[in-house]
C-alpha cells in the first residue's frame, strides 16, 4: 500500500507562502546541504509527486526550464506527477496525468502497488486530503520565522484528529524538520 505524505515548509506561526504567490522567500532560511539531502532521500521513495493546479503550474514551468543537472532537478523532471485538477485541459511537464476527483483517486492510488506519494505545497488540495483523512504522514521543516500574514497551511474547520511523532531532525539553519502520523483511536 502507497503512503499519502505531506511535504511542506511552514513558518513558526503557521504560513507556507507569503501574501502573493509564490512567496517563498522564507525558504531560503533553511536551505542547504542538509534540506536538499533530505530532499533527494524523499524523492528516492516516491512513486508519484502531487499536486493541486496553482503549485502545478508553478512548480512545472520553474523545473521544466530548470537548467542544472543536480539530483533534485533529475527527479522532479523524471518522476511521474498527478495534478489535481477539475478544469486542467492539458499538461507540459513529462510524466504527468490529470486527477479530476482528487480524494476519490488517491484514495484507490493508495491502494495500488508501494511506495509514497508526496504532496508538495498545494494548500487547497491539502485542505480536502487532510478532511478526507487520507494521509498517512506530515512532514513539516518549520522555518524559524514569523510571516505574521500569507497563505495559512492548515485552514480553519479541521477536525481535531491527534498526531503521533514519528522524528525529528534539526537543522544546522535554525529549521526542524517533524514527521508526524495520524495517531491510532
Amino acid at each position: 500500500m502507497k503512503k499519502l505524505i505531506m511535504w511542506n515548509l511552514v513558518t513558526v506561526d503557521g504560513y507556507f507562502e507569503g501574501e502573493k504567490p509564490w512567496d517563498l522567500e522564507f525558504h531560503n532560511l533553511v536551505w542547504g546541504k542538509e534540506l536538499e539531502d533530505f530532499s533527494v532521500e524523499q524523492l528516492k521513495t516516491a512513486s508519484s509527486l502531487v499536486f493541486g493546479e496553482r503549485t502545478y503550474k508553478g512548480m512545472a514551468d520553474y523545473w521544466i526550464k530548470a537548467t542544472d543537472e543536480g539530483e533534485v532537478t533529475g527527479f522532479m523532471n523524471s518522476l511521474p506527477k498527478i495534478v489535481c485538477s477539475t478544469t486542467l485541459q492539458s499538461t507540459d511537464w513529462n510524466n504527468t496525468t490529470i486527477a479530476r476527483d482528487a480524494v476519490a483517486e488517491l484514495a484507490k492510488l493508495k491502494q495500488e502497488g508501494s511506495g509514497n506519494l508526496f504532496v508538495f505545497g498545494s494548500g487547497e488540495l491539502s485542505d480536502s486530503l487532510m478532511k478526507a483523512n487520507l494521509f498517512d504522514e506530515y512532514r513539516l521543516c518549520v522555518v524559524p520565522v514569523f510571516l505574521g500574514k500569507g497563505n495559512r497551511l492548515f485552514k480553519e474547520g479541521l477536525s481535531y484528529q491527534k498526531l503521533k511523532l514519528l522524528n525529528f531532525h534539526s537543522l544546522q539553519t535554525g529549521g526542524v524538520i517533524l514527521t508526524y502520523a495520524p495517531a491510532q483511536s
